[in-house]
């Protein structure tokens, strides 16, 4: 009965997709299949986390919306204190496609650090936000940063994490990618493609410029997480998105998802040839 009961439970599981042909490139999938996360209006299905206040707390109006754009603003504050902030979507992902496009303005806060300067980013695989700290820095997660200031921008970053590439595990904090440099006020379209604890891309107009594998919760940088939360060695293979404040004001417009796990049945309607990791619960026959 116990062997009868377990092999129900994992038929009920994801799994990958069979070998065979691989996969077709998610870049040609049809616009109708993205999902836009952002509504343009409000940041309803958002939740914010700045270090120092609860879950929820917007201070200062730190996160906004105006003119369609989400706004990372720091005209109501008078000092920094070391508020780092992130914007946290409200679903757990997996396998998927994340695109943004964003852009620096105006002058960083007085009292931000001389790095964050034209400085921001997006978390993925992160901790959910309500198990952050009120006085945690960073979530523990995996950073595509974008910078500006003659930089690259879609480098890596580690907080409370470690990656490895080409099978070894990269010692640094955080690793420039080999994108050219943009100008310090320009819009620039990015994508993070991460599939599930196997891989992760940093993509720019669909080019890959930064590659990683086997994201693991350990490391240093974030401080103040609960140790309960933080247990190294556990690999990531889902987790939570969060746009960065991090003391420079930025814009995020555009931001969009592409599910790469669902029907592996190519007789179902709801198959489709991009998909890396197959979930036959979401099979329709209509």
């Amino acid at each position: 009965m116990r062997t009868l009961l377990m092999l129900l439970s994992l038929s009920a599981l994801p799994l990958a997709l069979p070998a065979g042909a691989p996969p077709a490139d998610w870049r040609t999938a049809p616009s109708a299949d993205w999902q836009t996360i952002f509504n343009g209006r409000d940041l309803d299905g958002w939740t914010m986390k700045l270090a120092h206040h609860d879950v929820g707390d917007n201070y200062a109006d730190t996160f906004r919306v105006e003119n369609g754009v989400i706004r990372v603003m720091y005209d109501k504050y008078g000092d920094f204190g070391a508020r780092f902030g992130h914007l946290f979507y409200k679903q757990k992902l997996s396998h998927y496609v994340l695109a943004l496009e964003y852009r620096f303005f105006g002058e960083q806060v007085k009292g931000g650090p001389s790095y964050a300067k034209l400085n921001s980013g997006v978390m993925v695989h992160s901790q959910a936000p309500e198990t952050i700290l009120k006085d945690q820095d960073w979530p523990i997660s995996v950073e595509a940063q974008f910078l500006a200031g003659g930089r690259t921008t879609m480098n890596v970053c580690t907080p409370g994490t470690e990656i490895f590439m080409k099978g070894e595990m990269v010692k640094a904090h955080c690793t420039n990618s080999t994108s050219k440099i943009y100008g310090n006020d320009e819009w620039v379209a990015v994508e993070v493609e991460v599939l599930g604890s196997e891989r992760v891309r940093h993509l720019i107009d669909g080019q890959s410029v930064l590659q990683y594998e086997k994201p693991m919760i350990g490391g240093g940088v974030a401080n103040g997480f609960d140790p309960a939360i933080k247990k190294d060695g556990t690999v990531l293979d889902s987790g939570y998105i969060g746009l960065q404040a991090e003391s420079q004001p930025v814009e995020f417009r555009n931001i969009r998802l592409l599910n790469l796990s669902g029907c592996s049945k190519p007789g179902s309607p709801a198959y489709r040839a991009y998909f890396v990791h197959a979930d036959d619960t979401r099979c329709t026959t209509r």
